[in-house]
């Protein structure tokens, strides 16, 4: 069953890899949708209705709202998500249709770093000099260290030094947290390809115009989605255009910005307009104790969101681009997939969240991290990946102790799950069981209950995780200690009820064990 483990539990990031491209992405979008009224505005005029701040919304009836949602919130957002990124997209295209010329492949290379160094400055400026050191020291590394056969591991650890001292010396938080994604993205390509390269997967250490090409890529550099050092290379072999590339960019296009609409206009306001399970007057005062896993859920699905919108953003930038695509014999197929977000809306268990929330990143820790530490045995090593991720998202208190939370929660959900399935020969492993599975018991009703009653609690958890990603933690990323507070405020809010209930979990696993 280790195997089984393995394969579920890679431990992908619980909070978006690509948070602080979200941010940027939406900070405009967030004026019309849901800003205080003391922030300045995009335009002299009174906000709408929408666009009021939440407690002062509880006064407008649902019509209203609904007639003043399109206006102040949906098209604004859509509008203002397009103008973020629509250089980006033509840029990913005009590669896509160099690299179609037949050029040599160090042109190839050079057009990427062009477009890729161009596409930083659009959107940090001068700040991105602090990306293109982070690959300039990555690239000296592996030069000087050519010959050694654990570049992996040190390069990891340089490469963790240098982020943590950036944040911490080399610049301001706020400054240093806007690069964060891109950072990330830099730091998984380098230290995947120093691995490769001790495994013997890459031959040889790269040309440096072709690893600037490869960290540098612009379908991924600013939104992700990580991508191997060969799935560069075939990128760069230029495909064909088809009908299938096309209606796989359009797709992920459009899902990108409903996800983006959803997270601003849709999810804020999801129980008392949407769904108004409970009067406006509770969103005020000491009532507003009696909906506070209501108003958990809608953070946690804002987030969520959010988190798809960077996903299928990336899904698409990198398709525009040329990369994302399986080969079987002759059949080309454009399936990049970074989100399934049914898979953790409405999950199994929790190991498929983690696993379903970024899938480059999961495969990433899986291959890089988890295998590696394997050796230390299978808790320690999951340990130690949810660590390299909170390491790689940053210091901040919130994300760490979301993803150190996650660690425990899918392990023991893991044993636990494992352990009754063994007891009761039945399919309620975290994963679902293959059809020609062992188990006797497998459609019976009982094993249902089990298995619906594994997803309900999956979808606490998520609630009471997310709770903490709420607008305001945007702001306050600056200030560690107001995050650390928030956080704990937050939990202590819903009564850590899901740290107790993951401890109940592990008591009743020794209990069966």
């Amino acid at each position: 069953m280790l195997s089984q483990w393995e394969s579920s539990t890679n431990a992908s990031p619980g909070p978006s890899a690509f948070k602080t491209q979200r941010q940027h992405a939406r900070a405009r979008a967030r004026t019309h949708a849901r800003a205080p009224t003391h922030q300045v505005r995009a335009h002299e005029q009174e906000p709408p209705a929408a666009a009021a701040p939440r407690d002062a919304m509880g006064a407008f009836s649902r019509q209203r709202f609904f007639q003043e949602l399109t206006l102040g919130c949906l098209l604004p957002t859509a509008q203002q998500g397009l103008e973020q990124v629509w250089q980006l997209l033509v840029i990913c295209l005009l590669c896509r249709l160099l690299w179609m010329l037949g050029l040599p492949p160090f042109v190839k290379h050079l057009f990427t770093v062009a477009g890729g160094f161009y596409t930083l400055y659009l959107f940090f400026e001068l700040h991105m000099i602090w990306v293109v050191l982070l690959s300039l020291l990555c690239y000296l590394f592996l030069f000087l260290c050519r010959h050694s056969t654990i570049r992996g591991t040190f390069l990891s650890i340089t490469v963790l030094i240098y982020l943590l001292l950036g944040e911490l010396h080399m610049m301001d938080t706020t400054n240093w947290h806007k690069m964060r994604g891109s950072q990330m993205v830099v730091a998984m390509k380098a230290i995947s390809l120093a691995f490769d390269l001790d495994r013997g997967v890459v031959a040889s250490v790269p040309s440096p115009v072709e690893f600037m090409g490869y960290i540098y890529f612009v379908g991924t550099v600013i939104f992700g989605p990580w991508i191997s050092f060969n799935s560069y290379k075939e990128a760069l072999e230029g495909r064909k255009l088809s009908f299938s590339w096309l209606f796989k960019v359009s797709v992920s296009w459009v899902k990108s910005q409903v996800c983006l609409v959803i997270s601003n206009c849709v999810a804020p306001y999801l129980f008392p307009y949407f769904i108004p399970v409970y009067g406006d007057k509770l969103l005020r005062g000491k009532k507003r104790r009696k909906i506070r896993w209501l108003l958990a859920y809608e953070n946690t699905m804002s987030f969520h969101f959010s988190n798809y919108f960077v996903g299928y953003l990336g899904e698409t930038t990198s398709t525009l681009a040329g990369a994302g695509f399986t080969e079987e014999k002759e059949n080309l197929k454009w399936d990049m997939t970074v989100s399934q977000p049914l898979n953790i809306e409405f999950p199994r268990s929790m190991v498929e969240v983690v696993t379903s929330w970024n899938l480059p990143m999961s495969r990433f820790l899986h291959t890089y991290v988890f295998k590696s530490a394997l050796k230390f045995g299978t808790f320690s090593a999951i340990m130690v990946t949810y660590t390299a991720s909170a390491l790689l998202h940053g210091l901040s208190f919130h994300l760490g102790a979301v993803l150190i939370s996650l660690g425990f929660i899918t392990y023991i959900e893991h044993v636990l799950r494992k352990r009754l399935a063994a007891l009761f020969n039945a399919c309620v492993l975290s994963k679902k069981c293959p059809p020609d599975c062992t188990h006797r018991n497998k459609g019976k009703l009982w094993v249902c209950v089990i298995n619906v009653a594994f997803s309900a609690l999956a979808i606490l958890h998520l609630t009471y995780l997310g709770s903490v990603f709420n607008s305001s933690v945007d702001y306050m990323e600056e200030e560690e200690d107001d995050v650390t507070h928030h956080t704990i405020q937050k939990w202590s809010e819903l009564s850590w009820t899901s740290h107790w209930v993951t401890f109940g979990c592990w008591t009743l696993y020794r209990l069966v064990l």
